[in-house]
């Protein structure tokens, strides 16, 4: 049926070019997302009201959705049809984005985010399976994916500068009303140039464990976030952390015992393996959480408007998307293992010269540590993919796949959570010390107000310029708390996969 449907699509070429479109749009606008929304955050949290529990949730919610719900994709699409489900992505991302333009509040949206989270776990693995059984010849394969990882790299570029542009001068909302066109463009392209196809009898879903998938990271996520906000030994944090141990081993629980699990814990008995996903994990906690600290230490610390700070992260994404390209070129001359641990090496390494940073140092500095950051990211994106393709036999590489960009998805959700704790918590704890001396009234309480809601109201009895220079100091000493975790992370997954060495020959580099 399969080869029947491929020969049919390559007879018109118009309907396989009006396919490229529309998987190359739908990734754009599912990876501009991540991107974009991060430059608008102090934005939105004048706009909304909100405090930094609030802009932490703007980010995870979409994160919680989209890890949950990945590892379910592939066996929906296999059951229902893979065009059908990819397209019931992008027309739900396309409302969800709507949803989130014309939200109020922050839980309109909240809302919105967690509609485009779930859409966007039917989006992102569904395009390179919709593009693998339209091109079954191997070269055109390579050369259509190849396109599909620059379109999606020129994405990541764009986002910052286009969300820094649009917040300026067309307000918040427009970063969301952007994707409206080129999702319904998507759809109309995907609806003529997408051939059907489906395998009910590969489809393995588990109702229970993706349940249990959502509830424990969802009360894990909500724990960290409220630790930040009452404490780590407050009702909240401490009965919604116990809440997703529990969850969380009921979930292993069900995985090790059903036929066909969600996760594949016996894939993590190889020792090489689990060092891989960990390292994936790593990769989202560290580096993709990142952005969301830098947007608000450049804005909310150095004093850039959102328009300069898209234009100051641009070398990061620039020096990930170069690398990246030379990727085979350099698995070529290099072991593809040493390159995975010079990539989390640069990437821990450039996160802990961070914590050396203030609201006065140079940009110039921050960009060589940007360019650092993104070429150790350019190098362990790959490496870590072709690691863990390596190591599992071809019949599970799909599975293998979902695991381990679920897995880098949960780490970013996990990373935002517990990272921005530790950022509010330390910016809190600096800023109080330094009011006590200046004889203000409940300085912890004012520090409260004014670390979480970037509210210098709080310091109304402070000279204006005196109490906006504490709150930079105080909100770049909970960054440098932030950068010295993510980038002590970053350092142990490079140690640990130095211990774990693949056998010889484990890592073949395709070069077709």
């Amino acid at each position: 049926m399969d080869s029947l449907v491929q020969a049919q699509a390559a007879a018109d070429p118009r309907r396989r070019l009006a396919l490229v479109a529309a998987v190359y749009l739908g990734s754009f606008i599912a990876t501009l997302d991540v991107s974009i929304v991060n430059v608008a955050l102090p934005t939105l949290q004048r706009a909304l009201s909100t405090d930094l529990a609030g802009l932490q949730w703007v980010i995870d919610i979409y994160a919680l959705c989209l890890s949950a719900f990945m590892l379910s994709a592939g066996p929906l699409g296999d059951r229902y049809g893979r065009k059908r489900a990819w397209l019931a992505g992008v027309t739900v991302f396309t409302l969800g984005s709507a949803m989130c333009a014309m939200a109020g509040s922050l839980p309109a949206l909240l809302a919105g985010r967690a509609v485009q989270g779930v859409a966007g776990a039917l989006m992102i693995p569904g395009a390179l399976s919709l593009l693998a059984h339209a091109f079954p010849d191997p070269a055109e394969r390579a050369r259509v994916i190849g396109g599909w990882s620059s379109f999606t790299a020129l994405s990541l570029i764009l986002g910052p500068l286009l969300g820094g542009l649009l917040v300026d001068h067309a307000g918040w909302q427009s970063i969301f009303l952007i994707n409206i066109p080129i999702g319904v463009l998507t759809v109309g392209l995907g609806l003529w140039g997408i051939r059907e196809t489906s395998h009910p009898e590969h489809a393995a879903l588990d109702p229970v464990g993706q349940v249990l998938s959502v509830l424990w990271l969802g009360a894990l996520t909500y724990g960290l976030i409220a630790a930040g906000e009452h404490g780590w030994g407050s009702v909240h944090a401490a009965s919604a952390l116990v809440a997703a141990a529990v969850g969380l081993a009921l979930f292993l629980m069900v995985e090790a015992r059903v036929a066909r699990p969600l996760l594949p814990l016996g894939l993590f008995r190889d020792a090489r393996f689990s060092a891989a996903n960990f390292a994936s994990f790593v990769l989202g906690f560290s580096a993709y959480a990142s952005l969301f600290f830098f947007s608000l230490f450049l804005q909310q610390v150095q004093g850039w408007s959102p328009s300069d700070t898209g234009w100051r992260l641009v070398p990061q994404f620039v020096a990930t998307g170069i690398v990246a390209s030379q990727f085979g070129r350099l698995a070529r001359r290099f072991d593809v293992h040493a390159l995975m641990i010079a990539g989390y090496g640069l990437i821990g390494g450039a996160m802990l010269l961070l914590t050396l940073f203030s609201a006065g140092t140079p940009y110039v500095f921050l960009a060589l540590l940007f360019v650092f950051l993104g070429a150790g990211t350019g190098l362990a994106v790959p490496a870590t993919s072709t690691a863990v393709m390596a190591l599992v036999p071809a019949q599970r590489s799909g599975m293998a796949s979902a695991t381990m960009n679920a897995l880098r998805q949960a780490g970013m959700l996990i990373g935002i959570a517990l990272l921005g704790t530790l950022m509010s918590t330390r910016a809190t704890s600096l800023l109080a010390d330094a009011l006590a001396p200046a004889g203000l009234h409940d300085a912890r309480q004012a520090a409260v107000a004014a670390v979480g809601r970037h509210d210098l109201g709080a310091l109304a009895s402070l000279d204006p310029t005196t109490a906006r220079d504490l709150l930079a100091a105080a909100l770049a000493g909970g960054f440098h708390a932030a950068m010295a975790c993510a980038g002590l992370v970053g350092l142990l997954a490079a140690g640990l996969l130095v211990s774990v060495r693949p056998r010889a020959a484990a890592l073949p580099v395709r070069t077709t």
